[in-house]
């Protein structure tokens, strides 16, 4: 199991997503420690949206979930 100490990075901590065959790297994003859980928890990557303030599920409007 991961541990990822949100408190000490501010409440959220970048996250590279690469492509697991090629290694290419796909984006940069962030999570706070509810996106975490969400996507431990639901196996589809959720990420924090730092100028929105708020939660979201990579794919929710574009159809391109990204799968853990």
């Amino acid at each position: 199991m991961v541990t990822i100490d949100f408190a000490k990075s501010g409440g959220i901590v970048p996250v590279i997503v690469q492509d697991q065959a090629t290694g290419e790297v796909l984006m940069l994003a962030y999570m706070n420690q509810e996106a975490w859980e969400k996507t431990l928890s639901t196996g589809k990557v959720h990420y924090y949206s730092r100028s929105r303030d708020h939660l979201w599920l990579k794919g929710e409007t574009s159809g391109h979930i990204q799968d853990v």
